[in-house]
């Protein structure tokens, strides 16, 4: 994964809000720091920004980094933004 945070595109940020929204439990598949695969089952607890990156923080407290995201409840994101 890049240390340089790349805006994620605006209608897969509308699928993570709803998602957020409905409080379910779902499939998040991610990079982690090292490149690495991983998947989590958990709730989408809020969205947040900070100097310049997006970020979901789950329920049970742990952090990711929006462009580190695959996919969410099967829902693939979108390899780009059309910037």
């Amino acid at each position: 994964m890049s240390s340089t945070y790349v805006p994620i595109d605006c209608e897969f940020h509308d699928v993570l809000e709803a998602t957020a929204t409905t409080g379910r439990r779902v499939a998040i598949a991610y990079l982690d720091s090292s490149g690495q695969q991983q998947t989590v089952h958990a709730r989408i607890s809020d969205l947040q920004a900070h100097n310049g990156e997006e970020h979901m923080l789950l329920d049970d407290g742990s952090r990711i980094r929006l462009d580190a995201i695959i996919s969410v409840d099967g829902v693939a994101m979108p390899s780009s933004c059309g910037l």
